[in-house]
Formats: structure tokens, sequence, C-alpha cells
């Protein structure tokens, strides 16, 4: 499920990138990804927005299993 993972939040990360942001991939446990956000989303106040709506949203669209993305 990692590699999944992985492979979806690629697709993602140009569009944080374009508005000076990243997302880092920490863990896949149990269908709960944790994952860190950069730069200029890790200060950012629409970052938990999105995480939830964005990357969350296409990770469950992408990946069988996902449950939850959290920020750690």
């Amino acid at each position: 499920m990692r590699e999944a993972v992985a492979k979806a939040l690629e697709q993602i990360r140009p569009r944080l990138q374009q508005d000076g942001g990243d997302v880092e991939l920490v863990a896949v446990e149990d269908g709960v990804v944790k994952v860190k956000l950069t730069g200029a989303c890790g200060g950012c106040p629409m970052a938990q927005i999105t995480l939830k709506n964005g990357i969350e949203r296409h990770l469950k669209a992408q990946v069988q299993g996902v449950k939850t993305v959290e920020s750690v």
C-alpha cells in the first residue's frame, strides 16, 4: 500500500509545489496515511483544508484501503 500511496502523492505534488509547498510521506499504518506538509504548506492556515479536501480525497480515490490522512 505504501508504494501506491507514494505514487498517488506524486500526482498531486505539482499542485502543492505551485504554491510553494510540498508533502512528504511519513508512514502508512492500517489505512492511516501520515504525511508532513512542508514549505508554504507547513505554516499555512489553510493546511488542514488542503490535507482533508485535497490530499485525503485524492488518496482515497486512488488507493483502496486508505481510511484517513493525518499530518505529523
